[in-house]
């Protein structure tokens, strides 16, 4: 089966589940924003069209770190793929760390974030500008330790596809496999704006390293999780969503008054800043105006 009949396939899953979780939101009575999910519907658009330009720069960059590995493990062992799995999670919790500590990388990634509701969909708000903010760096140690680009890839993609259904309110907490599975409740965590859930559980599949290095936060039955950005972007304008950070980063550079404040404001951690300006809506403004309260489905 091919790559494009496998993303078809998964795709058609992930159409049958989204629409499970609308029915269930509608009959609980918590109702479902439509102009939400428009603005997911834009972003996977946009998504496909930026994949498809820049989608080659990082597997070269990770085909070049292959090449300089000093030994290489072969595809065909199972055991390749089994400490592959190990090795790319703890890679990833690093990137996803550093994608909300580092002010570069989180100008993509709080795309992510950017949803005020949790849904399925929400799960493919995904930023156009990746290859930019160079997230994907972070994984290059792993091929220059010789695992191939195709396990990296391939492992990458089960990663992201099984965190799609991490994305829910639908599934509450799952017992014992909450102690080493990222799950729908970790996830609602690290998706929350309350300052107790800020920057915890950046694990893929597994939630072992959250809690070996400290980031882990369990969901509290008496502190509902908020979701979004702690500047909530009030816009499901597509392009609005995909560039708001950027706009944001380069006004808190043109307004720094010193070398220093420039690079914070380029490297700093996100949560530490403070802008010069506090309209930080500015520059989304000059993409368009902004949008009235989403109308919702439901109660």
């Amino acid at each position: 089966m091919s790559y494009t009949q496998q993303s078809l396939g998964f795709l058609a899953i992930a159409l049958v589940f989204a629409g499970a979780e609308y029915l269930w939101r509608m009959r609980s009575g918590r109702g479902y924003d439509l102009a939400s999910l428009g603005g997911n519907i834009g972003m996977i658009i946009g998504l496909a069209v930026s994949k498809a330009l820049t989608g080659g720069i990082a597997v070269a960059g990770l085909m070049a770190a292959y090449h300089l590995a000093p030994m290489q493990f072969s595809l065909d062992d199972w055991r390749t793929w089994a400490a592959g799995f190990l090795v790319l999670e703890f890679f990833y919790y690093w990137q996803h760390r550093f994608s909300h500590t580092i002010r570069w990388i989180w100008t993509s990634h709080s795309v992510h974030h950017s949803a005020t509701e949790f849904t399925l969909p929400a799960a493919f708000r995904l930023s156009w500008t990746g290859i930019f903010s160079g997230a994907w760096l972070v994984l290059t140690p792993m091929a220059l330790i010789g695992f191939h680009p195709i396990l990296i890839t391939v492992l990458l993609v089960v990663n992201l596809r099984l965190q799609y259904f991490l994305h829910t309110e639908s599934v509450r907490k799952l017992g014992p496999l909450e102690w080493v599975f990222n799950t729908p409740s970790h996830h609602r965590v690290h998706h929350g704006t309350n300052p107790e859930y800020i920057d915890k559980n950046f694990g893929g599949i597994l939630i072992v390293f959250d809690r070996l290095f400290g980031t882990f936060a369990e969901e509290c039955n008496d502190k509902p999780v908020i979701y979004g950005l702690t500047k909530p972007l009030n816009s499901n304008n597509p392009f609005i969503i995909a560039f708001h950070e950027w706009g944001n980063m380069f006004c808190d550079i043109r307004q720094a008054r010193s070398m220093r404040q420039r690079l914070r404001a380029l490297f700093g951690r996100p949560s530490d800043l403070t802008p010069a300006n506090p309209a930080r809506q500015a520059p989304v403004a000059l993409l368009a105006p902004a949008k009235p309260q989403a109308a919702r489905v439901g109660p």
